[in-house]
């Protein structure tokens, strides 16, 4: 069953993006992705807990689905609105429907979006032009 297409979500202020036409650059996109999260500025006394990781491992999954099943280049881009990272995933096969996989065993993959469904606070897609987007969004941690 597809999952439910939401609208795109709120405009960010994009601060990083990275172009990929291979899966070897996967590993890259995960390094670079904890960098730059680990980097951006934040609130006096706030910690990232686990967010760079559950960022990273959110985009690779998204990037491994748009380099599967999507035409290249895959785009991924990473910016913030208010309080909350927004990761994006874009790939130019919008009649490619992102859906969750339910009858694969264990280990045969198509687990991806449930993956980021799980770890994100907020997950949808959309298509502009010919080009569909995967979204995620995380939230940005406050100190307290």
């Amino acid at each position: 069953m597809p999952f439910i297409s939401a609208q795109p979500p709120p405009a960010m202020t994009e601060s990083h993006q990275w172009v990929l036409d291979s899966p070897v650059q996967l590993r890259s996109l995960r390094d670079c992705l904890h960098q730059a999260i680990t980097g951006q500025p934040l609130p006096a006394g706030a910690e990232l807990d686990e967010i760079p990781e559950k960022v990273a491992l959110v985009a690779t999954e998204l990037a491994t689905n748009a380099l599967r099943h999507g035409l290249p280049p895959t785009i991924v881009r990473l910016g913030r609105h208010d309080r909350v990272f927004v990761l994006d995933v874009a790939d130019h096969s919008p009649e490619v429907v992102p859906h969750y996989v339910d009858d694969r065993p264990p280990g045969a993959g198509g687990l991806g979006l449930r993956l980021a469904h799980k770890l994100a606070f907020d997950l949808g897609w959309y298509i502009e032009n010919d080009t569909k987007h995967v979204w995620a969004e995380f939230p940005v941690p406050t100190s307290g």
